[in-house]
């Protein structure tokens, strides 16, 4: 867990480093937003194969050689940094965006195997607490660290921390694997190697084994409940709203508080930060699948809205803070309730469950990026925020309203 800390923290503190850095090897804002449109797609390419991976090889061994990788890109930008070439800079976007969504998925999906089912809930608030606390401290470091150190030293500080990572997996080695999925999948190898070549082309009733995998990307999502689908797709348009208040809080800080706008977002994110620890607090004391249900997370996911959508009003500073902290608590809750519910599914589904989950999100959030861009420039912040999360809203209230109608559809067949 601290090892996960300290990685999230050099993430965040290289967010805001790698931003800066690309504008002055670039020299232009689009070379910023081709940046990060590049960070993006090679992590939605990662999520639709994450699964895949994890069914070839073990999420320790995953997660490990992510870390190194990263690492590897951060060392090799700490060595040029006074002369990267654009090229160069772009193979290190690839290999962040891609090895961060590879270890998100791996670690996800090895929770209740490292903790057990009944304590994953409390594991992954644990996880949400040390990001929000790591997102928070990243942030406010990425100032002083470049101020005094240059770009070399926060890409080495967040090399270190990848290698802290990968360290602290080769010496714990947590088990992070299922023994009995590793025989089942090679079982399931070996049926499809036994089939008679013509058997695939008649499919059918007579090549059960290959008809369920016509489409090996979605091969871990047969039998999953269609309500589990509905929480990966609103999670995919809570990230696009997410998108909006990421851009527009910069804009609105610059205007409440022109000579303090970094000491603003601190502020802001700092309260949010403290809302995640909270719903960390309360979740952990609630008992029952009912509290990681689908209408949970729906909620959830309504409530982070408004509370955005209200820090957006030009509240005074203590509803402000308070308008934040009620984010952060949503934003926790939902997070919890979602990772904790994909958790649940046998172990064979679920680094293809949380692979397609990272490729909504990743998809919501390239897209929502570029539209609230755009939106920005002919309209203000509170209607742009209000937009975006709007359609979170009523996505949410769309899969509450699907959670009560299957529950009445269940009564009625008893």
């Amino acid at each position: 867990m601290s090892a996960y800390a300290v990685s999230g923290y050099g993430n965040y503190l290289n967010l805001i480093a790698l931003s800066l850095f690309t504008y002055k090897v670039t020299g232009t804002a689009l070379g910023v937003g081709a940046a990060m449109a590049l960070r993006l797609f090679s992590g939605f390419l990662a999520g639709l194969t994450a699964g895949a991976l994890a069914g070839r090889v073990t999420r320790r061994t995953v997660m490990i050689w992510t870390d190194v990788a990263q690492g590897a890109a951060m060392t090799v930008l700490v060595l040029t940094a006074s002369t990267t070439p654009v090229w160069l800079l772009a193979v290190a976007v690839v290999v962040l965006g891609a090895g961060n969504t590879f270890f998100t998925v791996a670690l996800r999906s090895a929770v209740p195997v490292m903790v057990g089912q009944e304590a994953r809930a409390r594991a992954n608030g644990l996880l949400v607490t040390a990001r929000s606390l790591a997102t928070v401290l990243g942030f406010a470091s990425a100032a002083p660290v470049i101020g005094f150190g240059g770009y070399a030293a926060a890409f080495a500080i967040n090399a270190v921390s990848f290698l802290c990572s990968a360290a602290a997996l080769l010496v714990l080695r947590p088990r992070t694997d299922d023994e009995g999925q590793e025989e089942q999948e090679e079982q399931e190898g070996q049926e499809e190697q036994d089939l008679p070549a013509d058997t695939a082309s008649r499919g059918g009733a007579e090549s059960p084994v290959r008809a369920g995998r016509g489409l090996r990307l979605w091969r871990g999502t047969a039998g999953v409940p269609s309500l589990v689908l509905g929480m990966i797709l609103l999670r995919g348009i809570d990230a696009l709203a997410s998108s909006s208040h990421n851009i527009a809080l910069p804009v609105v800080a610059h205007s409440a508080a022109p000579d303090e706008p970094a000491l603003f977002m601190t502020r802001f994110w700092a309260a949010w930060a403290v809302g995640t620890v909270l719903a960390h607090l309360v979740l952990k004391r609630r008992q029952g699948e009912a509290a990681w249900d689908e209408r949970a997370f729906a909620l959830g996911t309504c409530a982070m809205s408004l509370s955005f959508v209200a820090a957006f009003l030009g509240l005074p500073a203590f509803a402000l803070v308070g308008a934040a902290v009620s984010a952060g608590f949503a934003d926790g809750w939902t997070e919890i309730v979602h990772t904790s519910r994909l958790q649940a599914v046998p172990d064979r589904q679920r680094g293809r469950l949380f692979g397609l989950s990272a490729t909504a999100e990743q998809s919501g959030f390239a897209l929502g990026t570029v539209a609230a861009t755009a939106a920005l420039e002919t309209l203000p912040a509170p209607a742009v925020v209000g937009a975006f999360h709007g359609v979170a809203v009523c996505g949410g209230l769309v899969l509450l309203l699907f959670t009560f109608g299957r529950r009445g559809a269940a009564r009625r067949s008893r």
